[in-house]
């Protein structure tokens, strides 16, 4: 049984299909869906995922998993290296019907990187005796709450894609609101109802899926944070620590190493 409450089942004979991509700067990979599960893993660079739940950031140590037939599109930050895996629908079951960012630990990194040489190899023996741990990894991987979902009300609409534009980097929420021609009362409750979260937060994320791409091209942390409307480092690492659960410093290293 995994962790999400069904039961994990794969097929012996080909459970898994891995393949290797790598992108230039600013590739755009068009609406597109599979019929089977797929998980996107960059080993370098940044992507940003759109689906109809929102836009996923996937930086290296994290990966994202795509349902069966779930419509999305890619835009790539920096040069991106891909690796891809994608699962039979009967495995596909057992990780549910919605996106979701997963932590790639040492280990899961090394399986997915054996899975795409094992497939490139045309090697089935290797890929069934993969397939069982690899799974099991992915199953009791931490799930990372960061994406940005997107409304469908249109005043709350015109403000996000404001923010997602940069067009409105420092404005507070009473600015915004004048125009949008609505109350900020009335958007800080569509932010909570449609968004499920706050303006404070949604635009956090939104700072912080802009840092990882500058970061991703080599940026100081120093130009990020304050391109980012924090006073200071310090400030900027808290809020970045917070969500990925790793610090600026940190993840820069990791990402080099990579």
């Amino acid at each position: 049984m995994s962790r999400f409450g069904q039961p994990l089942r794969y097929s012996s004979a080909w459970p898994i299909t891995a393949l290797a991509k790598e992108y230039p700067q600013g590739w755009h990979v068009a609406v597109h869906r599979h019929r089977r599960g797929q998980l996107i893993y960059a080993t370098s660079g940044v992507m940003h995922v759109t689906t109809r739940e929102g836009i996923w950031i996937v930086p290296p140590q994290r990966s994202l998993w795509i349902p069966v037939g779930m419509p999305h599109e890619i835009h790539m930050e920096g040069q991106v290296a891909v690796r891809m895996l994608y699962l039979d629908r009967a495995t596909s079951a057992s990780f549910g019907t919605h996106c979701k960012v997963l932590t790639v630990s040492n280990l899961l990194r090394e399986l997915i990187l054996a899975a795409v040489q094992a497939h490139a190899e045309k090697h089935r023996q290797r890929i069934g005796m993969l397939a069982p741990l690899l799974l099991h990894e992915l199953q009791t991987a931490d799930e990372v709450a960061f994406h940005i979902p997107m409304p469908s009300d249109p005043r709350l609409k015109s403000v996000c894609q404001r923010l997602l534009n940069g067009t409105s980097h420092a404005e507070t929420l009473e600015q915004l609101a004048l125009r949008a021609g609505a109350s900020s009362r009335t958007l800080a409750r569509l932010f909570e109802s449609e968004l499920h979260m706050s303006f404070v937060r949604w635009r956090q994320h939104v700072r912080l899926a802009r840092a990882l791409s500058q970061m991703s091209r080599g940026f100081s942390i120093k130009a990020v944070a304050r391109d980012a409307g924090y006073a200071n480092c310090s400030a900027f690492s808290s809020m970045f620590h917070r969500v990925l659960g790793v610090t600026p410093t940190d993840y820069m290293r990791h990402a080099v190493k990579l």
